[in-house]
């Protein structure tokens, strides 16, 4: 079974040539369940199939089934746009069978990985000291920060299992938070936003109001939430953070990619302060999934927290020196592959300048297109102005059905993937701009649909 077969390399590396030279990366459609099932019938079974045969029926049938989030076109949710570098040595990881969970087991990945937080780091403004580790996505970042802050807040105050806990978020928060918030055990204090943005103001007028405020153990902020790209009032955060000794999370799992575009830095101010921080480069980096950036300012706290007591693991932690670094004490993982090395081999090909244009074209385009709306298209409103790169848009007079039927037809035309989303209470339209290879000419073939 793990004899090498030529013939069968041979076949897969001719489809991923084939699939890395799309330019531009087709839609394609989401799937039928009784024709996968009919295509999947009997292919599992004792005896095998020609890896031709299989390699066709994932071509023809099962890659075609699913709407490519690498697609200019996909313009919803938060895209994923990875590069043709950090693709192709995402292959090179697999093919390594790397296991990342230890300097012992795979030093080499993880110092190039450390290379990319502390890039990460430095932009956000942390001290020297601070570092941490890859993990799955933001919601996997999130549970495995907050976890810290519960567990170095049930220590400050001397209390256990069971004690009222609580953590300050606010209405716009990342649903991950608050399915975090659920499997730790500790109770979401909800401020109130202005404008959809939290503040530093509402913060502390919230915790002054409150009956309880020493159960209020930290507060998250957010870089850029999925729905407009709003960026919090992260200085403010931070200073009433500091007031109260609360731990200060930041989620800037899409957003906090901006901070390599200097057009946004000044948005950030504050994120400096972080005590964690959580960015997606699968998302506005341009890596592949899944990859999502967890850095602590005092890493030590979270190894504390997060390492994993065995025997068998005995020998990841005898050596005494500080540069071997073993991701698996920063996260709630154990077994973990070196999923930031595609970025950092991605970085190192183009170089940073080459990541700051990509950002900024994204916001541009959603500059561009809400002055294109209001410029041309009367029968649709801009319902917010963008501050990264997401564009919220109503189309006047439209209901929900409307929305979801256009939304149907663009995609069955292969014009976009554009889905409806929420604000307020209402059913709008939303553009999410992260593909530099998206343009204006696109922009204006979907607007063009609504009128």
């Amino acid at each position: 079974m793990h004899r090498y077969d030529a013939r069968m390399v041979d076949l897969v590396f001719d489809y991923m040539r084939e699939r890395l030279q799309y330019d531009p990366v087709p839609l394609d459609h989401p799937g039928d369940g009784e024709k996968l099932s009919a295509a999947l019938d009997g292919l599992l079974n004792d005896r095998g199939n020609d890896p031709a045969d299989v390699l066709k029926l994932y071509d023809h049938e099962l890659s075609r089934a699913v709407i490519s989030a690498d697609s200019p076109r996909y313009l919803s949710f938060i895209p994923c746009a990875p590069t043709k570098a950090a693709l192709l040595f995402d292959m090179v990881v697999s093919c390594a069978s790397l296991q990342g969970i230890s300097w012992l087991e795979a030093a080499g990945a993880i110092a190039a990985e450390n290379q990319v937080l502390r890039l990460i780091a430095d932009r956000a403004g942390l001290p020297a000291t601070a570092g941490g580790c890859f993990v799955s996505g933001g919601s996997a970042g999130n549970l495995s920060a907050l976890v810290v802050a519960r567990d170095v807040a049930r220590q400050r105050l001397g209390v256990g299992i069971g004690a009222r806990l609580r953590i300050a978020v606010s209405d716009q928060t990342h649903s991950s938070v608050t399915n975090t918030l659920n499997i730790i055990g500790v109770e979401k204090f909800v401020v109130p936003t202005v404008d959809h943005r939290l503040t530093g103001e509402a913060l502390r007028a919230a915790i002054a109001a409150d009956g309880d405020p020493g159960s209020i153990i930290a507060v998250v902020g957010t870089a850029g939430t999925t729905n407009a790209g709003i960026v919090d009032d992260l200085a403010g955060i931070a200073e009433v953070a500091r007031e109260h000794g609360l731990w200060f999370h930041v989620d800037g799992a899409y957003g906090g990619a901006g901070l390599f575009a200097p057009s946004v830095r000044e948005k950030y101010r504050g994120i400096e302060h972080a005590d964690s921080f959580v960015v997606d480069p699968h998302k506005w980096l341009f890596a592949p999934f899944d990859c999502a950036a967890l850095i602590y300012r005092d890493p030590r706290l979270a190894k504390a927290v997060h390492t994993q007591d065995a025997s068998y693991l005995d020998v990841l932690h005898t050596a005494d020196h500080e540069q071997e670094w073993n991701p698996t004490d920063y996260a709630y993982h154990l077994t973990r592959r070196a999923r930031g090395l595609p970025l950092w081999f991605s970085l190192a090909v183009h170089g940073t300048e080459a990541y700051s244009e990509a950002i900024e074209t994204g916001i541009t385009l959603a500059r561009d297109t809400a002055a294109l709306i209001r410029a041309e298209y009367p029968d649709l409103e801009v319902i917010r102005e963008p501050e990264l790169s997401s564009v919220v848009y109503r189309r006047k007079g439209w209901t929900a059905k409307d929305y979801y039927a256009w939304s149907e037809r663009l995609l069955a035309d292969q014009i976009g993937f554009v889905t409806p989303t929420g604000w307020e209470g209402e059913v709008v339209a939303r553009f999410a701009f992260l593909h530099p290879g998206t343009t204006m000419e696109m922009v204006r073939e979907i607007l063009d649909t609504m009128v």
